[in-house]
Protein backbone atom coordinates (compact mmCIF):
# COMPACT_ATOMS: atom_id res chain seq x y z
CA UNK A 1 0.00 0.00 0.00
CA UNK A 2 1.39 3.40 -0.98
CA UNK A 3 1.88 6.25 1.45
CA UNK A 4 -0.90 8.23 -0.26
CA UNK A 5 -3.33 5.32 -0.11
CA UNK A 6 -2.58 4.77 3.58
CA UNK A 7 -3.10 8.49 4.25
CA UNK A 8 -6.50 8.49 2.59
CA UNK A 9 -7.60 5.31 4.37
CA UNK A 10 -6.67 6.97 7.65
CA UNK A 11 -8.89 9.89 6.67
CA UNK A 12 -11.84 7.54 6.12
CA UNK A 13 -11.37 5.82 9.47
CA UNK A 14 -11.09 9.06 11.41
CA UNK A 15 -13.98 10.64 9.52
CA UNK A 16 -16.35 7.85 10.49
CA UNK A 17 -15.54 8.34 14.17
CA UNK A 18 -15.57 12.13 13.98
CA UNK A 19 -18.85 12.38 12.10
CA UNK A 20 -20.57 10.15 14.64
CA UNK A 21 -19.13 12.21 17.49
CA UNK A 22 -20.18 15.48 15.88
CA UNK A 23 -23.80 14.38 16.04
CA UNK A 24 -23.64 14.49 19.85
CA UNK A 25 -23.52 18.21 20.50
CA UNK A 26 -22.28 19.79 23.68
CA UNK A 27 -21.31 23.42 23.88
CA UNK A 28 -19.52 24.63 20.72
CA UNK A 29 -15.74 24.87 21.03
CA UNK A 30 -15.94 28.60 20.25
CA UNK A 31 -18.83 30.96 21.01
CA UNK A 32 -19.05 32.08 17.39
CA UNK A 33 -17.72 31.36 13.92
CA UNK A 34 -17.38 34.02 11.20
CA UNK A 35 -16.77 33.08 7.58
CA UNK A 36 -15.36 35.26 4.78
CA UNK A 37 -14.92 33.80 1.33
CA UNK A 38 -16.13 33.04 -2.17
CA UNK A 39 -18.41 30.42 -3.76
CA UNK A 40 -16.68 27.59 -1.91
CA UNK A 41 -18.32 28.95 1.26
CA UNK A 42 -21.29 31.02 0.00
CA UNK A 43 -24.52 29.70 1.53
CA UNK A 44 -27.02 32.11 0.01
CA UNK A 45 -25.55 35.61 0.17
CA UNK A 46 -25.67 35.91 -3.63
CA UNK A 47 -29.28 34.79 -3.96
CA UNK A 48 -30.67 38.33 -4.00
CA UNK A 49 -27.97 39.78 -6.26
CA UNK A 50 -28.18 40.39 -9.99
CA UNK A 51 -25.47 37.92 -10.98
CA UNK A 52 -24.79 34.72 -12.88
CA UNK A 53 -22.87 33.54 -9.80
CA UNK A 54 -25.85 32.22 -7.85
CA UNK A 55 -27.24 28.74 -7.61
CA UNK A 56 -30.59 28.97 -5.84
CA UNK A 57 -32.12 26.35 -8.12
CA UNK A 58 -32.18 22.58 -8.57
CA UNK A 59 -30.16 20.38 -8.75
CA UNK A 60 -28.03 22.38 -6.28
CA UNK A 61 -28.84 21.21 -2.76
CA UNK A 62 -30.16 17.83 -3.88
CA UNK A 63 -28.29 16.18 -0.98
CA UNK A 64 -28.67 19.02 1.51
CA UNK A 65 -30.93 18.06 4.47
CA UNK A 66 -34.47 18.07 3.14
CA UNK A 67 -33.22 18.52 -0.41
CA UNK A 68 -33.39 22.28 0.12
CA UNK A 69 -31.90 24.64 -2.45
CA UNK A 70 -30.09 27.25 -0.35
CA UNK A 71 -27.65 28.90 -2.73
CA UNK A 72 -24.72 26.65 -1.81
CA UNK A 73 -22.48 25.83 -4.77
CA UNK A 74 -22.66 22.09 -4.09
CA UNK A 75 -24.98 19.12 -4.05
CA UNK A 76 -25.00 19.32 -0.25
CA UNK A 77 -22.97 20.90 2.52
CA UNK A 78 -19.90 23.08 2.05
CA UNK A 79 -16.59 22.73 3.84
CA UNK A 80 -17.49 25.45 6.36
CA UNK A 81 -20.85 23.80 7.09
CA UNK A 82 -19.05 20.60 8.01
CA UNK A 83 -16.34 22.45 9.91
CA UNK A 84 -19.11 24.02 12.00
CA UNK A 85 -20.32 20.49 12.81
CA UNK A 86 -16.86 19.51 14.01
CA UNK A 87 -16.78 22.63 16.17
CA UNK A 88 -19.99 21.54 17.86
CA UNK A 89 -22.52 23.94 16.35
CA UNK A 90 -25.96 22.37 16.04
CA UNK A 91 -26.82 24.31 12.88
CA UNK A 92 -24.82 25.65 9.94
CA UNK A 93 -23.59 29.22 10.31
CA UNK A 94 -26.29 31.33 8.56
CA UNK A 95 -25.78 33.82 5.71
CA UNK A 96 -25.46 37.52 6.50
CA UNK A 97 -27.96 38.49 3.78
CA UNK A 98 -31.06 36.84 5.23
CA UNK A 99 -30.38 36.09 8.88
CA UNK A 100 -32.61 36.70 11.89
CA UNK A 101 -30.78 39.20 14.07
CA UNK A 102 -30.97 36.99 17.17
CA UNK A 103 -28.92 34.27 15.48
CA UNK A 104 -25.85 36.39 14.82
CA UNK A 105 -24.17 35.97 18.22
CA UNK A 106 -23.09 32.48 17.10
CA UNK A 107 -21.54 33.82 13.93
CA UNK A 108 -22.35 34.69 10.34
CA UNK A 109 -21.28 33.67 6.86
CA UNK A 110 -20.39 36.62 4.58
CA UNK A 111 -19.03 34.58 1.66
CA UNK A 112 -20.06 35.50 -1.87
CA UNK A 113 -19.73 33.60 -5.12
CA UNK A 114 -17.28 35.20 -7.61
CA UNK A 115 -15.88 37.54 -4.92
CA UNK A 116 -12.22 38.21 -4.42
CA UNK A 117 -9.57 40.25 -2.71
CA UNK A 118 -9.83 42.92 -5.41
CA UNK A 119 -13.06 44.89 -5.69
CA UNK A 120 -13.48 44.35 -9.44
CA UNK A 121 -12.93 40.60 -9.33
CA UNK A 122 -16.02 38.66 -10.46
CA UNK A 123 -17.69 41.66 -12.11
CA UNK A 124 -17.81 39.73 -15.38
CA UNK A 125 -20.53 37.59 -13.78
CA UNK A 126 -22.46 40.48 -12.23
CA UNK A 127 -23.00 41.49 -8.62
CA UNK A 128 -20.83 40.09 -5.84
CA UNK A 129 -19.68 40.98 -2.33
CA UNK A 130 -15.93 41.64 -2.35
CA UNK A 131 -13.80 41.04 0.73
CA UNK A 132 -13.82 44.76 1.54
CA UNK A 133 -17.62 44.74 1.51
CA UNK A 134 -17.71 41.55 3.57
CA UNK A 135 -15.62 43.32 6.18
CA UNK A 136 -18.07 46.24 6.20
CA UNK A 137 -20.91 43.77 6.67
CA UNK A 138 -19.04 42.39 9.67
CA UNK A 139 -18.82 45.90 11.08
CA UNK A 140 -22.62 46.05 10.94
CA UNK A 141 -22.78 42.69 12.68
CA UNK A 142 -20.54 43.87 15.52
CA UNK A 143 -22.86 46.80 16.24
CA UNK A 144 -25.81 44.42 16.29
CA UNK A 145 -24.04 41.98 18.59
CA UNK A 146 -23.19 44.81 20.98
CA UNK A 147 -26.88 45.68 21.09
CA UNK A 148 -27.98 42.08 21.67
CA UNK A 149 -25.38 41.51 24.42
CA UNK A 150 -26.02 45.00 25.84
CA UNK A 151 -22.27 45.39 25.87
CA UNK A 152 -19.91 48.28 25.29
CA UNK A 153 -17.29 48.21 22.54
CA UNK A 154 -14.57 46.67 24.72
CA UNK A 155 -16.86 43.92 26.03
CA UNK A 156 -18.06 43.13 22.51
CA UNK A 157 -14.51 42.85 21.20
CA UNK A 158 -13.58 40.60 24.13
CA UNK A 159 -16.44 38.31 23.09
CA UNK A 160 -15.28 38.33 19.46
CA UNK A 161 -11.69 37.58 20.53
CA UNK A 162 -12.81 34.06 21.48
CA UNK A 163 -14.41 33.29 18.12
CA UNK A 164 -13.05 31.51 15.05
CA UNK A 165 -12.63 33.37 11.77
CA UNK A 166 -11.97 31.69 8.43
CA UNK A 167 -10.99 33.67 5.36
CA UNK A 168 -10.75 31.95 1.99
CA UNK A 169 -10.07 34.43 -0.78
CA UNK A 170 -8.01 34.67 -3.94
CA UNK A 171 -9.31 31.92 -6.22
CA UNK A 172 -11.49 34.34 -8.20
CA UNK A 173 -8.73 36.92 -8.39
CA UNK A 174 -7.21 34.45 -10.83
CA UNK A 175 -10.19 32.58 -12.34
CA UNK A 176 -12.43 35.65 -12.70
CA UNK A 177 -9.79 38.32 -13.12
CA UNK A 178 -6.15 37.63 -14.03
CA UNK A 179 -6.88 34.80 -16.47
CA UNK A 180 -9.74 36.68 -18.16
CA UNK A 181 -7.84 39.28 -20.23
CA UNK A 182 -10.98 39.97 -22.25
CA UNK A 183 -12.50 41.58 -19.11
CA UNK A 184 -9.56 42.63 -16.93
CA UNK A 185 -6.18 44.33 -17.59
CA UNK A 186 -4.31 42.73 -14.66
CA UNK A 187 -2.43 40.14 -16.74
CA UNK A 188 -1.15 42.93 -18.99
CA UNK A 189 -0.03 45.06 -16.05
CA UNK A 190 1.56 42.39 -13.86
CA UNK A 191 3.61 39.25 -14.22
CA UNK A 192 2.24 36.35 -12.13
CA UNK A 193 4.90 37.07 -9.48
CA UNK A 194 3.99 40.77 -9.37
CA UNK A 195 0.27 40.01 -9.24
CA UNK A 196 0.72 37.63 -6.31
CA UNK A 197 2.57 40.40 -4.45
CA UNK A 198 -0.15 42.96 -5.24
CA UNK A 199 -2.82 40.57 -3.97
CA UNK A 200 -0.91 39.72 -0.79
CA UNK A 201 -0.32 43.40 -0.04
CA UNK A 202 -4.03 44.16 -0.27
CA UNK A 203 -4.93 40.96 1.61
CA UNK A 204 -2.54 41.90 4.42
CA UNK A 205 -4.31 45.22 4.86
CA UNK A 206 -7.70 43.47 4.93
CA UNK A 207 -6.59 40.88 7.49
CA UNK A 208 -5.12 43.61 9.68
CA UNK A 209 -8.48 45.41 9.54
CA UNK A 210 -10.11 42.22 10.77
CA UNK A 211 -7.63 42.14 13.64
CA UNK A 212 -7.41 45.82 14.52
CA UNK A 213 -11.05 46.90 14.15
CA UNK A 214 -13.15 43.76 14.32
CA UNK A 215 -11.75 41.68 17.14
CA UNK A 216 -10.40 38.68 15.22
CA UNK A 217 -7.78 36.75 17.21
CA UNK A 218 -8.13 33.17 15.93
CA UNK A 219 -7.92 33.24 12.15
CA UNK A 220 -7.59 30.48 9.56
CA UNK A 221 -6.38 31.73 6.18
CA UNK A 222 -7.32 29.23 3.49
CA UNK A 223 -4.82 28.90 0.66
CA UNK A 224 -5.74 28.61 -2.99
CA UNK A 225 -6.52 25.17 -4.36
CA UNK A 226 -5.44 23.50 -7.59
CA UNK A 227 -7.41 25.88 -9.78
CA UNK A 228 -5.77 24.37 -12.85
CA UNK A 229 -7.30 20.97 -12.05
CA UNK A 230 -10.98 21.94 -12.04
CA UNK A 231 -13.14 20.35 -14.75
CA UNK A 232 -13.42 23.80 -16.35
CA UNK A 233 -9.63 24.09 -16.62
CA UNK A 234 -9.11 20.48 -17.66
CA UNK A 235 -11.69 20.86 -20.45
CA UNK A 236 -9.23 23.21 -22.14
CA UNK A 237 -6.72 20.34 -22.38
CA UNK A 238 -9.41 18.01 -23.76
CA UNK A 239 -9.85 16.43 -20.34
CA UNK A 240 -6.33 15.08 -20.17
CA UNK A 241 -4.17 17.17 -17.83
CA UNK A 242 -4.33 20.04 -15.38
CA UNK A 243 -3.42 23.55 -16.59
CA UNK A 244 0.02 24.21 -15.11
CA UNK A 245 -0.14 27.96 -15.78
CA UNK A 246 -3.13 28.32 -13.45
CA UNK A 247 -1.67 26.13 -10.72
CA UNK A 248 1.72 27.85 -10.87
CA UNK A 249 0.15 31.31 -10.50
CA UNK A 250 -1.93 30.16 -7.53
CA UNK A 251 1.14 28.64 -5.91
CA UNK A 252 2.95 31.97 -6.12
CA UNK A 253 0.14 33.40 -4.01
CA UNK A 254 0.27 30.53 -1.52
CA UNK A 255 4.05 30.84 -1.23
CA UNK A 256 3.55 34.43 -0.08
CA UNK A 257 0.63 33.59 2.19
CA UNK A 258 2.72 31.31 4.44
CA UNK A 259 5.28 34.07 5.26
CA UNK A 260 2.32 36.39 5.90
CA UNK A 261 1.07 33.96 8.54
CA UNK A 262 4.54 33.97 10.13
CA UNK A 263 4.68 37.76 10.02
CA UNK A 264 1.25 38.14 11.62
CA UNK A 265 2.07 35.66 14.37
CA UNK A 266 5.36 37.41 15.10
CA UNK A 267 3.89 40.91 15.21
CA UNK A 268 0.51 40.22 16.79
CA UNK A 269 1.35 38.16 19.85
CA UNK A 270 -2.19 38.22 21.27
CA UNK A 271 -3.56 36.46 18.16
CA UNK A 272 -2.93 33.28 16.19
CA UNK A 273 -3.14 32.84 12.45
CA UNK A 274 -2.92 29.55 10.58
CA UNK A 275 -2.53 28.58 6.93
CA UNK A 276 -4.82 25.91 5.50
CA UNK A 277 -2.98 24.09 2.73
CA UNK A 278 -5.75 23.48 0.21
CA UNK A 279 -3.29 22.57 -2.52
CA UNK A 280 -1.65 19.91 -0.37
CA UNK A 281 -5.01 18.42 0.56
CA UNK A 282 -5.90 18.18 -3.14
CA UNK A 283 -2.63 16.52 -4.10
CA UNK A 284 -3.21 13.03 -2.68
CA UNK A 285 -4.83 10.12 -4.47
CA UNK A 286 -8.63 10.60 -4.30
CA UNK A 287 -9.27 7.14 -5.74
CA UNK A 288 -8.07 5.66 -2.44
CA UNK A 289 -11.25 6.88 -0.72
CA UNK A 290 -13.63 5.76 -3.41
CA UNK A 291 -13.62 8.69 -5.82
CA UNK A 292 -13.75 7.40 -9.38
CA UNK A 293 -14.39 10.54 -11.43
CA UNK A 294 -11.82 13.31 -11.08
CA UNK A 295 -11.92 15.37 -14.28
CA UNK A 296 -15.60 16.17 -14.91
CA UNK A 297 -18.43 17.39 -12.73
CA UNK A 298 -21.50 15.45 -11.68
CA UNK A 299 -24.07 17.68 -13.44
CA UNK A 300 -24.45 19.01 -16.99
CA UNK A 301 -23.24 22.62 -16.98
CA UNK A 302 -24.01 25.94 -18.63
CA UNK A 303 -21.68 28.48 -20.21
CA UNK A 304 -20.30 29.67 -16.83
CA UNK A 305 -19.62 26.15 -15.54
CA UNK A 306 -22.60 25.88 -13.19
CA UNK A 307 -25.23 23.15 -13.30
CA UNK A 308 -27.99 23.64 -15.87
CA UNK A 309 -31.21 24.64 -14.14
CA UNK A 310 -33.20 21.48 -13.28
CA UNK A 311 -30.60 19.35 -15.04
CA UNK A 312 -30.28 15.70 -14.04
CA UNK A 313 -27.08 15.06 -12.06
CA UNK A 314 -25.19 11.79 -11.76
CA UNK A 315 -26.55 9.20 -9.33
CA UNK A 316 -23.22 8.14 -7.82
CA UNK A 317 -22.36 11.55 -6.38
CA UNK A 318 -20.07 10.19 -3.66
CA UNK A 319 -17.76 8.93 -6.42
CA UNK A 320 -17.25 12.40 -7.94
CA UNK A 321 -14.69 14.91 -6.71
CA UNK A 322 -16.50 17.79 -8.45
CA UNK A 323 -20.17 18.71 -8.48
CA UNK A 324 -20.05 21.21 -11.36
CA UNK A 325 -17.12 22.63 -13.34
CA UNK A 326 -15.60 24.46 -10.36
CA UNK A 327 -17.04 23.31 -7.04
CA UNK A 328 -16.52 20.09 -5.06
CA UNK A 329 -19.17 17.60 -4.05
CA UNK A 330 -20.19 17.27 -0.42
CA UNK A 331 -18.12 14.08 -0.30
CA UNK A 332 -15.00 16.11 -1.20
CA UNK A 333 -15.96 18.89 1.18
CA UNK A 334 -16.29 16.47 4.07
CA UNK A 335 -12.71 15.29 3.67
CA UNK A 336 -11.37 18.83 3.28
CA UNK A 337 -13.29 19.99 6.35
CA UNK A 338 -11.91 17.22 8.49
CA UNK A 339 -8.32 17.77 7.36
CA UNK A 340 -8.75 21.47 8.12
CA UNK A 341 -10.07 20.66 11.57
CA UNK A 342 -7.52 17.93 12.32
CA UNK A 343 -4.41 17.46 10.18
CA UNK A 344 -3.97 14.02 8.66
CA UNK A 345 -0.69 15.00 7.02
CA UNK A 346 1.70 17.38 8.85
CA UNK A 347 1.52 19.73 5.85
CA UNK A 348 -2.29 20.08 5.95
CA UNK A 349 -2.17 23.16 8.18
CA UNK A 350 0.55 25.51 9.45
CA UNK A 351 1.57 25.99 12.22
CA UNK A 352 -1.43 24.07 13.63
CA UNK A 353 -4.89 22.85 12.66
CA UNK A 354 -8.24 24.33 13.63
CA UNK A 355 -8.82 21.85 16.46
CA UNK A 356 -5.71 23.22 18.20
CA UNK A 357 -6.34 26.83 17.19
CA UNK A 358 -9.72 26.94 18.92
CA UNK A 359 -8.24 25.53 22.14
CA UNK A 360 -5.65 28.28 22.50
CA UNK A 361 -5.88 30.66 25.44
CA UNK A 362 -4.88 34.05 24.08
Amino acid sequence: MTKDALKWLMVIAVLVVSISQSCVHGAPQVPCFFIFGDSLADNGNNNLLLTLAKVNYAPYGIDYPGGVTTGRFSNGKTTVDILAEFLGFENPIPPFATTNIQDIVKGLNYASGAAGIRAETGSNLGGHISLDRQLLNHQITILRIASILRANTLQTLQYLNKCLYTVGMGNNDYINNYFMPQFYPTSKRYTPEQYASVLIDQYTSQILTLYNKYGARKVALVGLGLIGCTPNAISKTKGITCVDELNSAAQLFNQKLVPLVDQLNTNLTDAKFIYVNSTGMSSGDPTSVGFKVLNVGCCPVNSVGQCIRSGTPCQNRSEYVFWDSFHPTEASNRITAFRTYESVDPTDNYPMDVSHLVQLKL
